[in-house]
């Protein structure tokens, strides 16, 4: 204070030393980073103070070995669904750690429970992948229906040329409704965001009912229901029994959550139950279709085809797989989410998640472990 009681300004020289003892002075925080996420979201990581990133080199799966070496002593780390975080992993880590942060919807590859346990936060990237999978879902089920993959193996392999046409060659079951075939039944095992999404657009194809199958302890919802069915113009949503759905769905897509409830739900017992004519899509989770049972349903005709983005044991589907050589089953790699746009959404996501718990702000999206024991 000078003698008028005014405050005395600090030089330049002084202010620029004050800031780099403040700097000096503020925590640092190691983060780990699976896989480069971009330019566009490895700024947001580089301007954020206080962050000291190691990111994974290579423009792979990030190797088990160097996620073991450079864990120790970090506070946070962003991982893929390659990335397993188990009780090794954060034994490694130690007490530093405060969060996990997944580019993904799905955590299965997390364990929950050993999280819970050291009071991690854990984030995930829901919502923003919705539309993407949404739109894969409805090729799959074109593709399974249309033979799509039968078609375009027979032209990659030179073959159109000498392909015998016959009035019925390559047809399968049409997905939108004909006056002569007027009545679609869409099933859903699973009907949250994404099955809700892929429901709104089917609707142009004239789709006419709506069933699905959700947790058996949740009591059906008949006011969204209605709601659904009055928007749609449709004649009914109704929630039902497994039986049924297999029984009545032209086309019936996979969407719930993995896990020990719903592993290979989609077994022997309900792929007999389905229609000849029916389709079967799965972009939710490997584990909820028994592959082998799949597979001799095709092979023996109790449905028409199968639209797979995860196959049970991925990314280990190779050629000898039992659903790879089956002609009417059309197989993507997991790609549901692989657009320009969801991707840079989900990395962003991932970072926010990470940045939050770091400064203990609320996460965008976290993790539920309350209820994990």
């Amino acid at each position: 204070m000078s003698s008028s009681g005014s405050s005395v300004t600090p030089s330049v020289p002084t202010q620029r030393l004050m800031s780099v003892a403040s700097h000096l002075n503020s925590p640092r925080f190691k983060v780990v980073v699976c896989r480069n996420l971009g330019p566009d979201v490895m700024s947001i990581l580089e301007a954020r103070p206080g962050l000291d990133l190691v990111v994974w080199p290579q423009d792979s799966a990030c190797e088990r070995p160097w996620l073991m070496e450079n864990i120790s002593g970090a506070t946070g780390v962003i991982v893929m669904l390659t990335d397993k975080v188990n009780a090794e992993l954060l034994d490694k880590a130690g007490p530093s750690l405060k969060v996990v942060s997944t580019m993904s919807v799905g955590y299965d590859h997390i364990d929950l429970k050993e999280a819970a346990q050291r009071g991690l936060k854990v984030g995930y990237t829901p919502d923003v992948l919705t539309d993407a999978v949404a739109d894969l879902s409805v090729m799959l089920a074109l593709m399974a229906g249309r033979n799509g993959g039968t078609g375009v193996d027979l032209v990659q392999r030179g073959q159109w040329a000498t392909f015998s046409w016959a009035p019925f060659g390559l047809c399968g079951p049409q997905l939108s409704t004909t006056a002569a075939s007027p009545t679609r039944k869409i099933g859903f095992l699973g009907f949250g965001r994404i099955a809700q999404a892929t429901l709104a657009r089917l609707v142009p194809f004239g789709i006419t009912h709506c069933l699905y199958f959700s947790n058996p302890s949740s009591l059906p919802n008949h006011a969204r229901d209605a709601a659904l069915a009055k928007q749609h113009k449709l004649q009914g949503v109704s929630k039902v029994d497994l039986d049924e759905l297999s029984r009545e769905s032209d086309v019936l897509f996979i969407l719930a959550p993995g896990g020990g409830e719903t592993y290979h739900i989609v077994n022997e017992t309900l792929l007999r139950k389905m229609k000849r004519t029916s389709i079967l899509v799965n972009a939710s989770r490997g584990t909820l279709v028994d592959s082998d049972a799949l597979a001799k349903a095709l092979r023996e005709g109790w449905i028409w085809g199968a639209g797979l983005d995860v196959v049970e044991g991925e990314p280990n589907v190779t050629i000898d797989h039992p659903l790879v050589k089956e002609p009417r089953c059309v197989i993507v790699p997991h790609i549901a989410s692989a657009t320009l746009e969801t991707r840079l959404e989900m990395a962003t996501r991932a970072a926010q998640n990470l940045i939050g718990a770091i400064l203990g702000r609320e996460m965008p999206s976290e993790v539920n472990l309350s209820d994990i024991s």
